[in-house]
């Protein structure tokens, strides 16, 4: 973030609200981005955290921030997120509790630079490489899902090397490399089906598809994985079993 103007006209609580706001609209700092803690933000631009403080505080009040008591702060989503699905499972996982055979292909699975709101949600720093894998996922019916996966190559090394097309990708973090996945932030919403998911899933083009996003944090709290997940709303249906204390 770049530095305080001391001698400008503008309050210093209000230059640093404005840079903040800036990034969110040009997608630097895409939803669900965690700020770095206060003490580090007070530190990075000189200033007092009281002054911070009043630039968050503008902008939580304004809807562009949330605090998470034990969690940080956070870039909103432009959308309503109800916490409708608590469990933190993974398809396979699902398919395999129920019994359902499934298939998966992998279309990607390579190392990359990751694009800039994927290095941000998953805090990777200048230089740092992410495995992409894309993959299928079907059952008897035909394909049920599109995966579009992100994983940090620095907390997983040599990760491009395994076999996907059989392993799960929380297996292989949780048993291949000993991590300890301890939560998710996830969000549900529907988009016209594009080009690729049209062709991955088998819908006509902008045919409505279920969209999950998801950002995955491990013990440490870590970001390790971000996710993309369109889903065939005609073959797969997402259900939660709740209670109310």
């Amino acid at each position: 973030m770049s530095t305080i103007d001391r001698d400008a006209p503008v309050a210093i609580h209000t230059q640093i609200s404005d840079r903040i706001r800036l990034k969110i609209a040009s997608g630097e700092w895409p939803p669900h981005y965690r700020l770095k803690s206060e003490p580090e933000l007070a530190q990075e631009l000189g200033v007092s955290r009281g002054t911070l403080r009043r630039a968050l505080s503008t902008l939580i009040e304004e809807g562009l921030l949330r605090q998470v008591r034990g969690r940080g702060t956070f870039v909103t989503s432009t959308i309503i997120e109800p916490a409708i699905a608590q469990k933190l499972s993974t398809l396979t996982e699902d398919f395999a509790r129920q019994g359902v055979v499934t298939e998966t292909a992998v279309i990607a699975c390579e190392l990359m630079d990751p694009p800039k709101p994927v290095a941000a949600l998953l805090e990777a720093g200048v230089g740092s490489r992410v495995l992409r894998l894309v993959r299928v996922r079907s059952t008897e019916q035909g394909p049920v899902a599109l995966l579009h996966n992100y994983v940090r190559a620095d907390i997983a090394p040599g990760i491009e090397q395994q076999d996907f097309g059989v392993q799960s990708l929380f297996g292989v973090l949780e048993q291949t490399y000993r991590l300890k996945i301890a939560s998710a932030r996830r969000t549900f919403s529907a988009e016209p089906a594009s080009d690729e998911v049209s062709a991955a899933l088998g819908l006509p083009e902008g045919a409505p598809v279920q969209y999950l996003q998801q950002v995955t944090y491990l013990d440490d709290d870590r970001p390790v994985e971000y996710s993309d997940v369109w889903i065939h709303s005609g073959r797969l249906q997402v259900t939660s079993l709740l209670s109310r204390r």
